[in-house]
């Protein structure tokens, strides 16, 4: 599937009721997880997109139900220098989930092939050999028993301006506003570029792209939730297990019922 960025810059309200929907699906995906935990499945949840497109906000709702011991969020800064002494993919693979857990990653590996490519990090024949080693990585994971969720938070200039101003004027939000937030908003085109070439280069079969409208944040976190779970819950037995008899019986004694 081609993703064409402008068919999600609606930016249309959210036309139910925000807090009954958001209940909802945070109970399906927090079955989804046990799920996961009964039947020792693992998952990756990766989040790219501009900054204050509402990234952080979908992750925090996404694990708000969650049991902590069994996911990670792993915020993805620029990489150390111990980390840059190795092949990109490596400080990837210590954060990949065991059996059992769920990894969230809000931004991910796919910084060889936006920022990296943008901001010359990485030289033209890292990058653009980076669309295959991304490819092959995530083939790795999903034959491996990994469910893989790959989400692109996207708004126009207008609304990422907008909430860019907001940060700079509210004294408890400034802290999330930088100045690599302005010099990539400089380069708006070169990252169109670049997210267009990724999406048609790593958009497969076992890791699709889901682009998301973030111009609406009730719209873009209600509807990335559903998406999310969608997904998780195609690849994990929704059905709980048995009781075990002998625990029952136990169990029933114990209690006097």
């Amino acid at each position: 599937m081609i993703i064409d960025l402008k068919n999600f810059e609606k930016g249309e309200k959210y036309p139910g009721d925000y807090v009954a929907d958001l209940a909802k699906v945070q109970k399906r995906l927090a079955h989804i997880q046990v799920a996961h935990i009964l039947h020792k499945r693992r998952a990756v949840v990766l989040f790219e997109g501009w900054d204050a497109a509402g990234k952080g906000g979908i992750v925090q709702r996404l694990t708000a139900e969650w049991d902590p011991r069994n996911f990670q969020v792993w915020p993805i800064k620029a990489p150390s220098p111990q980390e840059l002494a190795r092949h990109f993919l490596w400080r990837f693979w210590n954060k990949l989930p065991a059996n059992s857990n769920i990894a969230v990653f809000d931004r991910s590996w796919y910084g060889r092939v936006l920022v990296e490519r943008v901001e010359n990090y990485a030289s033209e024949a890292e990058w653009r050999r980076g669309y295959d080693e991304i490819n092959e990585f995530e083939a790795q994971q999903s034959d491996s028993g990994t469910t893989i969720v790959k989400l692109f938070v996207h708004v126009t200039q207008e609304e990422q301006d907008e909430r860019l101003k907001a940060r700079l004027e509210h004294p408890w939000k400034r802290w999330k506003t930088g100045f690599e937030d302005y010099r990539n908003r400089d380069r708006r085109a070169d990252y169109l570029d670049a997210m267009a070439e990724m999406f048609r280069r790593t958009d497969t079969r076992w890791a699709p792209w889901i682009a998301i409208d973030g111009n609406d944040k009730q719209s873009a976190r209600i509807t990335a939730l559903n998406a999310i779970a969608d997904r998780l819950e195609s690849h994990v037995p929704m059905d709980p297990p048995p009781l075990d008899p002998e625990l029952e019986k136990l169990a029933r004694k114990a209690l006097g019922i």
